[in-house]
Protein backbone atom coordinates (compact mmCIF):
# COMPACT_ATOMS: atom_id res chain seq x y z
CA UNK A 1 0.00 0.00 0.00
CA UNK A 2 1.37 3.10 -0.89
CA UNK A 3 1.48 5.69 2.04
CA UNK A 4 2.03 9.39 2.32
CA UNK A 5 3.20 11.26 5.56
CA UNK A 6 1.79 15.26 5.92
CA UNK A 7 4.59 17.22 8.25
CA UNK A 8 3.14 20.01 9.47
CA UNK A 9 5.48 21.58 11.00
CA UNK A 10 5.26 24.84 9.64
CA UNK A 11 1.22 24.15 9.55
CA UNK A 12 -0.29 24.05 6.59
CA UNK A 13 -2.19 25.28 3.52
CA UNK A 14 -3.81 24.91 0.20
CA UNK A 15 -0.85 26.11 -1.59
CA UNK A 16 1.75 24.42 0.32
CA UNK A 17 -0.06 20.79 -0.28
CA UNK A 18 0.33 21.53 -3.83
CA UNK A 19 3.79 22.85 -3.85
CA UNK A 20 5.00 19.19 -1.77
CA UNK A 21 2.98 16.98 -3.96
CA UNK A 22 4.60 18.75 -7.43
CA UNK A 23 8.31 18.75 -5.55
CA UNK A 24 7.98 15.08 -4.67
CA UNK A 25 7.21 13.82 -8.37
CA UNK A 26 3.99 15.27 -9.62
CA UNK A 27 3.89 16.79 -12.91
CA UNK A 28 3.47 20.33 -13.16
CA UNK A 29 1.70 19.39 -16.62
CA UNK A 30 -0.83 17.14 -14.49
CA UNK A 31 -1.63 19.89 -12.60
CA UNK A 32 -2.10 22.58 -14.71
CA UNK A 33 -4.63 19.39 -16.84
CA UNK A 34 -6.56 19.21 -13.94
CA UNK A 35 -7.53 23.32 -13.03
CA UNK A 36 -8.14 23.76 -16.54
CA UNK A 37 -10.70 20.64 -16.43
CA UNK A 38 -12.61 22.94 -14.43
CA UNK A 39 -13.95 24.46 -17.30
CA UNK A 40 -13.06 28.16 -15.36
CA UNK A 41 -11.79 31.06 -17.42
CA UNK A 42 -8.50 32.80 -16.18
CA UNK A 43 -7.48 30.32 -13.73
CA UNK A 44 -4.24 28.47 -14.47
CA UNK A 45 -1.55 27.44 -12.13
CA UNK A 46 2.80 27.49 -12.45
CA UNK A 47 5.11 26.19 -10.30
CA UNK A 48 8.76 27.61 -9.41
CA UNK A 49 11.73 27.04 -7.27
CA UNK A 50 11.57 28.30 -3.74
CA UNK A 51 14.01 28.77 -0.82
CA UNK A 52 12.59 29.09 2.70
CA UNK A 53 14.63 29.34 5.78
CA UNK A 54 17.43 28.14 3.77
CA UNK A 55 16.03 24.50 2.50
CA UNK A 56 14.92 24.31 -1.31
CA UNK A 57 11.47 23.22 -2.02
CA UNK A 58 8.85 24.55 -4.56
CA UNK A 59 6.61 27.23 -4.38
CA UNK A 60 3.00 26.58 -6.51
CA UNK A 61 1.31 29.42 -7.52
CA UNK A 62 -2.33 29.75 -8.50
CA UNK A 63 -3.47 32.64 -10.78
CA UNK A 64 -6.85 34.01 -11.14
CA UNK A 65 -9.01 36.32 -12.35
CA UNK A 66 -9.98 38.92 -9.91
CA UNK A 67 -12.85 37.67 -8.55
CA UNK A 68 -15.18 38.58 -5.56
CA UNK A 69 -17.88 36.18 -5.31
CA UNK A 70 -19.21 34.62 -2.36
CA UNK A 71 -20.30 30.92 -3.99
CA UNK A 72 -22.77 28.46 -2.11
CA UNK A 73 -21.71 24.83 -1.92
CA UNK A 74 -24.16 23.93 -4.42
CA UNK A 75 -22.29 25.91 -6.93
CA UNK A 76 -18.57 24.62 -6.12
CA UNK A 77 -20.41 21.28 -6.40
CA UNK A 78 -21.50 22.15 -9.66
CA UNK A 79 -18.74 23.12 -10.51
CA UNK A 80 -16.53 20.20 -9.61
CA UNK A 81 -19.20 17.89 -10.91
CA UNK A 82 -18.91 19.03 -14.53
CA UNK A 83 -15.36 19.30 -14.54
CA UNK A 84 -13.44 16.58 -16.36
CA UNK A 85 -11.84 14.81 -12.74
CA UNK A 86 -11.75 11.28 -12.58
CA UNK A 87 -14.39 10.05 -9.67
CA UNK A 88 -11.90 9.83 -6.81
CA UNK A 89 -10.87 13.63 -7.72
CA UNK A 90 -14.30 14.11 -7.78
CA UNK A 91 -15.23 12.47 -4.44
CA UNK A 92 -12.33 13.65 -2.14
CA UNK A 93 -13.02 17.34 -3.32
CA UNK A 94 -16.20 17.65 -2.45
CA UNK A 95 -15.92 15.62 0.87
CA UNK A 96 -13.42 18.63 1.42
CA UNK A 97 -15.70 21.47 0.53
CA UNK A 98 -18.83 19.28 2.49
CA UNK A 99 -16.33 19.38 5.74
CA UNK A 100 -15.71 23.06 5.03
CA UNK A 101 -19.51 23.76 4.69
CA UNK A 102 -20.38 22.16 7.44
CA UNK A 103 -17.99 24.09 10.23
CA UNK A 104 -19.15 27.37 9.00
CA UNK A 105 -22.70 26.75 9.06
CA UNK A 106 -22.03 25.43 12.99
CA UNK A 107 -20.08 29.08 13.19
CA UNK A 108 -22.71 31.16 11.88
CA UNK A 109 -25.52 29.10 13.30
CA UNK A 110 -27.08 28.66 9.94
CA UNK A 111 -28.19 25.77 7.36
CA UNK A 112 -25.55 24.51 5.53
CA UNK A 113 -27.67 25.00 2.16
CA UNK A 114 -27.24 28.69 3.10
CA UNK A 115 -23.55 28.80 3.47
CA UNK A 116 -21.79 30.88 1.05
CA UNK A 117 -17.92 30.41 0.91
CA UNK A 118 -15.18 33.93 1.05
CA UNK A 119 -12.22 33.32 0.97
CA UNK A 120 -12.29 29.48 0.45
CA UNK A 121 -14.77 30.03 -2.24
CA UNK A 122 -11.96 32.21 -4.37
CA UNK A 123 -10.72 30.38 -7.11
CA UNK A 124 -7.53 30.02 -6.31
CA UNK A 125 -8.84 27.98 -3.48
CA UNK A 126 -11.09 25.89 -5.11
CA UNK A 127 -7.60 25.15 -7.61
CA UNK A 128 -5.89 24.31 -4.54
CA UNK A 129 -8.33 21.81 -2.85
CA UNK A 130 -9.32 19.73 -6.09
CA UNK A 131 -5.47 19.81 -7.70
CA UNK A 132 -4.55 18.40 -3.98
CA UNK A 133 -6.99 15.56 -4.14
CA UNK A 134 -6.22 14.86 -7.88
CA UNK A 135 -2.22 14.72 -7.41
CA UNK A 136 -2.69 12.66 -4.27
CA UNK A 137 -4.65 10.00 -6.99
CA UNK A 138 -1.99 10.62 -9.82
CA UNK A 139 1.23 9.47 -6.96
CA UNK A 140 -0.73 6.50 -6.57
CA UNK A 141 -1.47 7.48 -2.64
CA UNK A 142 -3.95 4.91 -0.90
CA UNK A 143 -3.63 6.45 2.48
CA UNK A 144 -2.74 9.78 3.77
CA UNK A 145 -1.44 10.34 7.36
CA UNK A 146 -0.76 13.46 9.00
CA UNK A 147 1.68 14.96 11.63
CA UNK A 148 0.39 16.84 14.67
CA UNK A 149 -0.40 20.69 13.30
CA UNK A 150 1.39 23.67 13.76
CA UNK A 151 -1.94 26.13 13.96
CA UNK A 152 0.56 29.18 14.37
CA UNK A 153 -0.69 32.13 16.39
CA UNK A 154 -1.64 35.84 16.77
CA UNK A 155 -4.90 37.25 14.23
CA UNK A 156 -5.67 36.75 11.04
CA UNK A 157 -7.33 39.56 8.87
CA UNK A 158 -10.38 37.86 7.13
CA UNK A 159 -13.64 38.77 5.37
CA UNK A 160 -15.33 39.44 9.03
CA UNK A 161 -12.44 41.17 10.08
CA UNK A 162 -9.61 40.79 12.23
CA UNK A 163 -9.81 36.97 13.86
CA UNK A 164 -7.65 35.09 16.48
CA UNK A 165 -5.67 32.33 15.05
CA UNK A 166 -6.59 29.16 14.22
CA UNK A 167 -9.00 31.07 12.71
CA UNK A 168 -13.04 29.83 13.93
CA UNK A 169 -13.62 27.39 10.72
CA UNK A 170 -9.99 25.96 11.63
CA UNK A 171 -10.69 25.96 15.09
CA UNK A 172 -13.66 23.90 14.04
CA UNK A 173 -11.88 21.97 11.69
CA UNK A 174 -8.87 20.57 14.11
CA UNK A 175 -11.16 19.29 16.83
CA UNK A 176 -10.10 15.92 17.99
CA UNK A 177 -6.97 16.52 16.20
CA UNK A 178 -3.64 16.80 17.96
CA UNK A 179 -2.44 20.26 17.22
CA UNK A 180 0.10 23.11 19.14
CA UNK A 181 1.52 26.42 18.22
CA UNK A 182 5.38 26.84 17.61
CA UNK A 183 7.22 29.54 16.16
CA UNK A 184 6.26 33.05 14.57
CA UNK A 185 3.15 34.52 15.82
CA UNK A 186 1.03 34.28 12.33
CA UNK A 187 -1.35 32.23 10.90
CA UNK A 188 0.42 29.12 10.06
CA UNK A 189 -2.58 26.61 8.96
CA UNK A 190 -5.05 27.88 7.01
CA UNK A 191 -9.09 27.00 6.80
CA UNK A 192 -7.81 25.62 3.20
CA UNK A 193 -5.03 23.51 4.54
CA UNK A 194 -6.90 21.88 7.98
CA UNK A 195 -10.19 20.77 5.44
CA UNK A 196 -7.59 19.07 3.59
CA UNK A 197 -5.59 17.20 6.00
CA UNK A 198 -8.04 16.48 8.18
CA UNK A 199 -10.78 15.10 5.30
CA UNK A 200 -8.05 13.29 3.78
CA UNK A 201 -5.99 11.58 6.77
CA UNK A 202 -6.52 8.21 7.99
CA UNK A 203 -4.57 8.77 11.18
CA UNK A 204 -2.45 11.77 13.69
CA UNK A 205 0.87 11.28 15.09
CA UNK A 206 4.50 9.71 13.99
CA UNK A 207 4.87 8.39 10.44
CA UNK A 208 4.05 5.04 9.66
CA UNK A 209 6.42 2.03 9.02
CA UNK A 210 7.37 2.57 5.57
CA UNK A 211 10.03 2.70 2.76
CA UNK A 212 9.82 6.16 1.71
CA UNK A 213 10.69 6.50 -1.98
CA UNK A 214 10.25 10.24 -2.45
CA UNK A 215 9.92 13.37 -0.49
CA UNK A 216 8.73 17.07 -1.45
CA UNK A 217 8.60 20.75 0.47
CA UNK A 218 5.61 22.70 -0.29
CA UNK A 219 6.75 26.83 -0.04
CA UNK A 220 4.68 28.94 1.71
CA UNK A 221 3.94 32.46 0.89
CA UNK A 222 6.15 33.80 3.37
CA UNK A 223 9.38 33.37 4.22
CA UNK A 224 10.36 33.50 8.35
CA UNK A 225 13.81 34.01 9.94
CA UNK A 226 14.64 30.83 11.79
CA UNK A 227 12.07 28.87 10.63
CA UNK A 228 11.93 27.16 7.22
CA UNK A 229 8.00 28.17 6.01
CA UNK A 230 7.84 24.26 4.13
CA UNK A 231 5.04 21.40 4.51
CA UNK A 232 7.29 18.50 4.20
CA UNK A 233 5.81 15.15 2.02
CA UNK A 234 7.30 11.59 2.47
CA UNK A 235 5.50 8.80 -0.29
CA UNK A 236 6.49 5.73 0.17
CA UNK A 237 5.48 1.79 0.71
CA UNK A 238 4.27 0.24 3.93
CA UNK A 239 6.54 -1.87 5.42
CA UNK A 240 6.21 -4.77 8.03
CA UNK A 241 4.08 -6.73 6.43
CA UNK A 242 1.79 -3.76 5.88
CA UNK A 243 1.65 -3.31 9.93
CA UNK A 244 -0.02 0.31 10.61
CA UNK A 245 0.60 2.57 13.69
CA UNK A 246 -1.76 5.21 14.37
CA UNK A 247 -3.51 6.92 17.04
CA UNK A 248 -7.93 6.30 17.42
CA UNK A 249 -10.53 7.39 19.84
CA UNK A 250 -11.96 5.35 21.93
CA UNK A 251 -15.52 6.43 22.82
CA UNK A 252 -17.68 5.03 25.82
CA UNK A 253 -21.14 5.45 27.48
CA UNK A 254 -22.36 3.18 30.22
CA UNK A 255 -26.14 3.08 29.66
CA UNK A 256 -28.58 2.00 31.97
CA UNK A 257 -31.98 2.98 30.72
CA UNK A 258 -31.78 2.11 26.80
CA UNK A 259 -33.58 -0.69 25.26
CA UNK A 260 -32.28 -3.23 23.25
CA UNK A 261 -33.72 -1.86 20.27
CA UNK A 262 -32.62 1.47 20.75
CA UNK A 263 -28.99 -0.31 20.84
CA UNK A 264 -29.46 -2.02 17.85
CA UNK A 265 -30.15 1.03 16.02
CA UNK A 266 -27.78 3.35 17.44
CA UNK A 267 -25.09 0.61 16.56
CA UNK A 268 -25.95 0.33 12.84
CA UNK A 269 -25.90 3.83 12.68
CA UNK A 270 -22.54 4.47 14.15
CA UNK A 271 -20.98 2.14 11.78
CA UNK A 272 -22.93 3.72 8.71
CA UNK A 273 -21.47 6.94 10.05
CA UNK A 274 -17.88 5.40 9.60
CA UNK A 275 -16.76 4.11 13.13
CA UNK A 276 -13.86 1.70 13.09
CA UNK A 277 -15.63 -0.45 15.37
CA UNK A 278 -18.95 -0.96 17.90
CA UNK A 279 -19.08 -3.13 20.56
CA UNK A 280 -22.30 -3.75 22.95
CA UNK A 281 -21.38 -5.24 26.21
CA UNK A 282 -23.64 -6.71 28.94
CA UNK A 283 -22.76 -4.42 32.71
CA UNK A 284 -24.07 -4.07 35.94
CA UNK A 285 -23.95 -0.48 37.12
CA UNK A 286 -24.99 0.90 40.56
CA UNK A 287 -27.83 0.10 42.29
CA UNK A 288 -27.40 -3.08 40.74
CA UNK A 289 -29.50 -2.37 37.33
CA UNK A 290 -28.45 -4.09 34.46
CA UNK A 291 -27.19 -2.13 31.66
CA UNK A 292 -24.54 -1.60 28.73
CA UNK A 293 -21.44 -0.62 28.00
CA UNK A 294 -21.18 0.84 24.57
CA UNK A 295 -17.58 1.40 23.18
CA UNK A 296 -16.83 2.78 19.64
CA UNK A 297 -13.54 3.35 17.97
CA UNK A 298 -13.27 6.66 15.74
CA UNK A 299 -10.33 7.90 13.72
CA UNK A 300 -9.42 11.56 14.92
CA UNK A 301 -11.05 13.42 12.33
CA UNK A 302 -14.73 11.19 13.03
CA UNK A 303 -14.40 11.59 16.58
CA UNK A 304 -16.79 15.01 16.47
CA UNK A 305 -19.53 13.70 14.47
CA UNK A 306 -19.24 9.72 15.90
CA UNK A 307 -19.59 11.82 19.60
CA UNK A 308 -22.38 13.88 18.81
CA UNK A 309 -24.43 10.92 17.11
CA UNK A 310 -23.92 8.48 20.41
CA UNK A 311 -25.22 11.50 22.44
CA UNK A 312 -28.45 12.11 20.20
CA UNK A 313 -29.10 8.22 19.38
CA UNK A 314 -29.10 6.86 22.91
CA UNK A 315 -30.03 7.53 25.79
CA UNK A 316 -26.96 8.20 27.16
CA UNK A 317 -26.30 12.04 28.64
CA UNK A 318 -22.34 11.96 28.44
CA UNK A 319 -19.51 9.77 26.77
CA UNK A 320 -15.84 8.99 27.92
CA UNK A 321 -13.31 9.85 25.43
CA UNK A 322 -9.35 7.95 25.41
CA UNK A 323 -6.86 8.76 22.84
CA UNK A 324 -5.07 5.37 22.24
CA UNK A 325 -2.87 4.25 20.30
CA UNK A 326 -3.73 1.28 17.48
CA UNK A 327 -1.92 -1.21 15.35
CA UNK A 328 -3.08 -2.98 12.66
CA UNK A 329 -1.95 -5.59 10.08
CA UNK A 330 -2.31 -4.57 6.59
CA UNK A 331 -5.32 -6.58 5.42
CA UNK A 332 -5.90 -7.85 1.80
CA UNK A 333 -8.66 -9.80 -0.11
CA UNK A 334 -8.59 -13.19 -2.37
CA UNK A 335 -11.60 -15.00 -4.21
CA UNK A 336 -11.49 -18.36 -4.04
CA UNK A 337 -14.31 -21.01 -5.63
CA UNK A 338 -16.23 -23.18 -3.77
CA UNK A 339 -19.57 -25.55 -4.66
CA UNK A 340 -21.61 -23.31 -4.21
CA UNK A 341 -19.84 -20.13 -5.49
CA UNK A 342 -16.97 -17.31 -4.92
CA UNK A 343 -16.46 -16.63 -1.97
CA UNK A 344 -14.33 -13.66 -0.95
CA UNK A 345 -11.23 -14.69 1.86
CA UNK A 346 -10.05 -11.41 4.04
CA UNK A 347 -6.36 -12.26 4.77
CA UNK A 348 -3.93 -10.28 6.95
CA UNK A 349 -0.03 -10.40 7.45
CA UNK A 350 3.01 -11.74 6.02
CA UNK A 351 2.38 -14.53 3.46
CA UNK A 352 2.91 -18.11 5.00
CA UNK A 353 1.70 -20.08 8.27
CA UNK A 354 1.25 -17.04 10.53
CA UNK A 355 -1.36 -14.95 8.36
CA UNK A 356 -4.69 -14.42 9.34
CA UNK A 357 -7.05 -15.27 7.12
CA UNK A 358 -11.20 -15.67 7.60
CA UNK A 359 -14.33 -15.87 4.77
CA UNK A 360 -16.48 -13.44 4.45
CA UNK A 361 -19.88 -13.68 6.16
CA UNK A 362 -21.72 -11.78 4.00
CA UNK A 363 -20.60 -14.00 0.91
CA UNK A 364 -21.25 -17.57 2.96
CA UNK A 365 -24.48 -16.17 4.56
CA UNK A 366 -25.73 -15.34 0.53
CA UNK A 367 -24.80 -18.91 -1.01
CA UNK A 368 -25.82 -20.47 2.04
CA UNK A 369 -29.15 -19.58 1.51
CA UNK A 370 -29.31 -19.33 -2.31
CA UNK A 371 -28.46 -23.13 -2.40
CA UNK A 372 -30.05 -24.05 0.95
CA UNK A 373 -27.06 -25.47 2.75
CA UNK A 374 -26.31 -25.18 6.23
CA UNK A 375 -24.13 -21.70 6.78
CA UNK A 376 -20.98 -23.79 8.20
CA UNK A 377 -20.74 -25.85 4.80
CA UNK A 378 -20.07 -22.97 2.81
CA UNK A 379 -17.74 -21.33 5.79
CA UNK A 380 -15.95 -24.69 6.04
CA UNK A 381 -15.37 -25.16 2.11
CA UNK A 382 -14.40 -21.85 1.71
CA UNK A 383 -11.21 -21.89 4.23
CA UNK A 384 -10.17 -25.60 2.42
CA UNK A 385 -10.17 -24.26 -1.12
CA UNK A 386 -8.42 -21.04 0.48
CA UNK A 387 -5.71 -23.37 2.52
CA UNK A 388 -5.48 -25.40 -0.41
CA UNK A 389 -4.37 -23.04 -2.82
CA UNK A 390 -2.25 -21.52 -0.21
CA UNK A 391 -0.43 -25.09 -0.06
CA UNK A 392 -0.33 -25.56 -4.14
Amino acid sequence: MRVCYLDCFSGIAGDMLLGALVDAGLEIGFLRQTVAGLGIDGLSVDAEPAKRGGLAGTKVVVRASHDHSHRSLSTIERIIGQSGLDERAKRDSLRVFRRLGEVEARAHAIPIERVHFHEVGALDSIADIVGCCAGLGALGIDQVHCSPINLGSGTVEAAHGTLPVPAPATARLVEGVPTYSEGPSVELTTPTGAALAVTLSSTFGPPPAMRISSSGYGAGTRDFPGRANLLRLLVGDVTEAGAEAGQVWVLEATIDDMTPEMAGYAMERLLEAGALDVTLSPVYMKKNRPGFNLTVLAAPPDRSALGDLMLSETSTIGIRETLAQRRTLERTWKKVRTRYGSVRVKTAGETGSGRNFAPEYDDCRRLARAHGVPFKRVWEQANHEYLREEDA
